[in-house]
């Protein structure tokens, strides 16, 4: 059984079929991406899989089960993590306080215990924060627990982001356009760190543009294009797909 089942899923915005008929499976412990030319319809697919959009039809089943309808926390809770395209950190919050918020889901104190400051709270905050430290060495970027996240450079920012991604613990980490905005050194890093975090049994799906990137890390790619799948396979038959080579290159 595939960890993420995607089957004959539809969005419609009006008369705008912005995901057509797409389906594809993401295999456990595997790096799927996702690519296309702009417009193709990558991120609605995104938002489709983690709730933020309800489908127009077709399923969405995760370990088995449909989880189309649920919200995004409840999608969240399952164990599936996502990033944006657009960093989203949290301002006037040091790396290590932006990783520990990821851990929310995964904590039991809520509003009235933290106030009277029991025990058991203070224990639950000290392991949060030393599960979030224990995430920031795993992406090498402990010796920036303590700075202003939004004050780091773009790449450690994005690494601060994939962190508080995974102090969730998800079984599944989307990535939209991780590489974005990255220079070709940060570039590798990422693509380092996207294959450190599989080697932790994280299954991974991306959206990326970088086509070096995603052909030096990924299983398999799918490729869509005005929201329609048009190939699907690995990297080598996708890179020689008459195809994809029309779609991006032209006739």
């Amino acid at each position: 059984m595939s960890l993420l089942a995607v089957t004959e899923l539809h969005k419609k915005f009006g008369g705008l079929h912005a995901v057509n008929d797409v389906s594809f499976n993401v295999e456990s412990g595997s790096i799927k991406a996702v690519i296309g030319p702009n417009g193709a319809g990558k991120t609605t697919l995104f938002n489709l899989i983690t709730g933020a959009l309800k489908a127009s039809a077709g399923q969405v089943q995760f370990k088995g089960r449909d989880i189309q309808g649920r919200k995004t926390h409840q999608i969240a809770a399952c164990g599936i993590a996502r990033t944006f395209q657009n960093i989203k950190l949290f301002h006037d919050m040091t790396a290590l306080e932006n990783v520990m918020v990821g851990r929310h889901l995964r904590s039991r104190a809520g509003f009235m215990a933290a106030m009277f400051n029991l025990p058991w709270t203070r224990r639950e905050e000290r392991a949060i924060r030393d599960k979030a430290m224990e995430l920031l060495a795993l992406l090498e970027i402990a010796d920036f627990a303590d700075v202003d996240a939004t004050s780091l450079a773009f790449g450690q920012q994005r690494a601060v982001e994939f962190a508080r991604a995974l102090a969730l613990e998800p079984e599944l980490l989307l990535l939209d356009e991780p590489a974005a905005g990255l220079n070709i050194h940060e570039t590798a890093d990422i693509g380092r760190l996207i294959t450190r975090i599989r080697g932790l049994g994280i299954t991974v799906l991306l959206v990326e543009h970088d086509m070096s990137l995603v052909m030096d890390i990924s299983d398999e790619i799918v490729v869509l294009s005005f929201g329609e799948k048009i190939a699907e396979g690995v990297p080598a038959a996708i890179q020689n797909n008459s195809e994809v080579i029309r779609v991006y290159l032209g006739d």
